[in-house]
């Protein structure tokens, strides 16, 4: 099995985003619920939708932060759940 990565993010608004990955598939992923539901300084500062908007895809995953403050697992991003 080949390696799943994202190859596409953007920002689709309410703190969500849409990522594209390596197998053509494409997945809409709602962060803030994430964010909303495990507060913490480290994240908190993401539910600003300016700083949200400010990932960046390093490795083939989306990460926020220059140290990756907030970085998700890519198949759960995959199957539009974060836990």
């Amino acid at each position: 099995m080949e390696r799943l990565y994202i190859t596409q993010a953007t920002d689709a608004g309410n703190l969500t985003v849409c990522l594209q990955f390596s197998d053509n598939t494409t997945q809409t992923v709602d962060i803030g619920d994430f964010i909303r539901r495990h507060p913490h300084p480290q994240y908190n500062k993401y539910l600003d939708p300016r700083k949200f908007g400010r990932f960046t895809l390093e490795g083939g995953n989306i990460v926020w932060g220059k140290n990756w403050d907030l970085v998700f697992p890519v198949e759960q991003l995959h199957c539009g759940v974060v836990e």
